[in-house]
């Protein structure tokens, strides 16, 4: 079996919601060119976070994708601020989906014990680097894709300087989202 083929067999069992489920085996069905791009690797968390086509699949922006983002970025942050109220704000834009995404990674880095400043309408990233310093939080995450087309979408990561990431807290975050399995 490819990884391919691994991959989609894992994401067939009862971890992973019926809907994905179903678009998992219409792809096989219809167009399983499709389906090849979306599992053929793992979407890349680069420099800044993630960007790509939403979808299922490893290789797309979809809730899996970012849980799996969002649990490495709290990993990291609780080994890199121990003993501190952990704080992140969380802005969203009007691309298909932000509102949802942006719900889920509140959701997780409550879970992981995170202080979460989650905007509650459309903010530009801009206002979220404002809000990380302003609130004194440790870092920021904004769900956009900017100038990409609009079959994506993105998750972007801001330290608490309220810049983009850069090292070595980049590479150091890519390692903790590589160890979470999605």
């Amino acid at each position: 079996m490819n990884n391919v083929d691994t991959q989609v067999e894992k994401w067939l069992t009862e971890e992973y919601d019926q809907a994905t489920k179903e678009k998992i085996l219409y792809l096989q069905r219809e167009k399983p060119e499709l389906l090849q791009d979306a599992f053929y690797k793992n979407l890349e968390f680069g420099t800044g976070g993630l960007r790509g086509i939403m979808g299922v699949g490893s290789n797309r922006i979809n809730q899996y994708t970012v849980g799996a983002a969002t649990q490495g970025l709290a990993s990291y942050l609780i080994s890199t601020f121990k003993n501190h109220e952990i704080k992140v704000a969380v802005a969203y834009d009007s691309r298909l989906q932000s509102d949802y995404f942006a719900s889920i990674v509140a959701d997780i880095l409550s879970a992981n014990g995170i202080y979460c400043f989650l905007f509650d309408s459309l903010r530009s990233t801009p206002e979220l680097s404002f809000a990380v310093r302003h609130l004194e939080c440790h870092a920021g995450i904004v769900i956009t894709a900017s100038h990409n087309p609009k079959e994506y979408n993105g998750y972007k990561v801001y330290w608490q300087d309220g810049g983009q990431l850069v090292q070595p807290h980049d590479y150091n975050i890519i390692t903790e989202v590589n160890k979470v399995d999605c």
